[in-house]
């Protein structure tokens, strides 16, 4: 039998680190994906050994699919294991039951759930195949690591199959609490599933104590008890282990990319066209939890409040599109732009326009030029799980001098808050008044506040996530300090 230290690690997640591209009607290629994930989980992957399952991204028959996945698999280091799906269960399980029910009712905005049975159907179906996929290839010495809101259910059915191989999950979007968690027909099943988990893991404390006052309030024959900096529940004859791990990204890779030639010639063009103006950076992908609007309306109030910031100040509003197969997220874009356009309209003058909007995704160089270059970053989710784009502006500002202005109700404000201007998305004018404060902030106090945000995610990294997951799974880990062995050579932990 395999020690905890040696366990071949298993990923499970909803798509596979590869991305499927049709080049031409009937052909396909096989691009490697990235993220902060990716890159965590890679050097842990080769060292143990391990396989990666998840949905292939296609909803057709693709001729020579394994063999594709054969050829990455013997790239990447390790298994690549794709999982087949209809349209149909594309449409019911992920468009439709995780991204219409769980996500909008897990970031506390009932008003936009779709609860509809065949939902609820098609994902226990297609989290019983990926189960099926999973206890095909795993042994009960394996350690599995299940990721995010699209598999909850997927332990239950491993139980279903008599299988006691470990198994730990990590939600990557916030958890309600119990008064909106209420809402769901299927809650009683849902913390079901959850509870089958050997370890189950959250961004933030507050995740985590919504969890344990959801199983308290609705799942009867349980009892808590604190261990260490975890919280331990006992359902009938089975002991789950629950905290909290705030992911993070990799931040000195982010930080020497930041300064590469390309990047600074191009933060160089920015700042000379925009010379002795400033630029305020919102990034997010399509999708109505990100506060898109109400960021707009706060900068539109700042315009109106403070006309010595007009001709001074630029708004980069950038918009990656997203699930556009959902009504909703076309009506959000609608919006989006009628709100740029009125803006624009009213405070524009010759030679200035206040914002600049840009509906897709950026190149990589782009992207990090616009971190470098803008003075402020304006990350406003009325409710997000941690928020990566906070710690990736931190980690592309080597010079600090730019501010950071965070929602309270993201994930990554338990961790940055100190050193970030704090706002209520909902309120537009505290949120206007924090973009005038930062804009006239001295340099000295821009300097002191990004120096501390920078220190806390390069400590608090992508692999002291892993690192941290991994001890609280492993019990004989969990008293010491770090897992060196599966840190790259690159990163020195302070």
């Amino acid at each position: 039998m395999a020690s905890e230290a040696t366990k071949r690690l298993i990923v499970v997640s909803n798509r596979l680190p590869y991305v499927l591209d049709r080049q031409a009607a009937d052909k396909w290629v096989l691009k490697p994906g990235s993220g902060g994930l990716v890159t965590a989980l890679l050097p842990v992957l080769r060292k143990r050994g391990g396989i990666w399952i998840g949905w292939s991204g296609a909803t057709e028959a693709i001729p020579d699919l394994d063999n594709m996945f054969g050829k990455a698999s013997d790239e990447a280091g390790y298994v690549l294991k794709p999982v087949s799906l209809t349209k149909e269960e594309v449409d019911r399980y992920y468009h439709g039951y995780s991204n219409e029910s769980v996500w909008p009712l897990f970031h506390d905005l009932l008003s936009e759930c779709v609860f509809d049975p065949e939902y609820w159907d098609a994902y226990v179906k297609v989290n019983r195949r990926f189960a099926e996929v999973l206890a095909a290839d795993c042994d009960d010495d394996d350690f599995v690591w299940i990721h995010d809101y699209q598999l909850m259910d997927v332990a239950h059915h491993m139980r279903d199959m008599c299988r006691s191989t470990t198994l730990a999950y990590f939600l990557h979007i916030p958890f309600p609490s119990p008064d909106i968690f209420m809402k769901l027909p299927e809650r009683n099943a849902v913390l079901t599933s959850l509870l089958a988990y050997d370890l189950v893991g959250f961004q933030t404390r507050r995740d985590r104590r919504n969890f344990i006052q959801c199983v308290r309030m609705l799942v009867q024959n349980t009892s808590v008890r604190p261990e260490g900096h975890l919280h331990v529940i006992r359902s009938d004859d089975h002991e789950t282990f629950v905290g909290n791990f705030p992911i993070g990204i990799d931040a000195d890779s982010f930080a020497a990319s930041a300064i590469e030639p390309e990047v600074e010639e191009r933060v160089a063009m920015i700042r000379s066209r925009y010379a002795d103006r400033q630029i305020v950076l919102g990034l997010d992908r399509l999708d109505y939890t990100k506060g898109i609007p109400e960021r707009l309306r706060a900068f539109a109030n700042l315009l109106e409040r403070f006309p010595e910031v007009r001709g001074r100040i630029h708004l980069f509003q950038v918009v990656v599109p997203s699930r556009e197969e959902i009504p909703k997220y076309e009506e959000l874009r609608v919006e989006i732009e009628r709100l740029v356009g009125n803006i624009n309209g009213r405070y524009a003058e010759v030679g200035w326009v206040p914002v600049h909007y840009f509906y897709r995704s950026l190149p990589s160089v782009e992207l990090l030029a616009i971190y470098r270059a803008s003075s402020i970053a304006l990350i406003t989710p009325l409710k997000d799980g941690m928020n990566l784009v906070a710690k990736e502006f931190c980690a592309c500002s080597p010079d600090e001098d730019s501010v950071l202005i965070l929602s309270q109700f993201a994930g990554a404000a338990a961790q940055l808050g100190r050193a970030a201007l704090v706002v209520n998305p909902y309120d537009v004018e505290q949120t206007a008044d924090a973009i005038y404060n930062a804009f006239r902030m001295t340099q000295s106090e821009r300097r002191y506040r990004m120096r501390k945000l920078r220190r806390n995610i390069r400590t608090q990294n992508v692999f002291w996530w892993v690192d941290s997951f991994m001890r609280a799974a492993f019990k004989e880990l969990r008293d010491f300090p770090m897992l060196e062995e599966y840190i790259p050579e690159h990163y020195e932990h302070r």
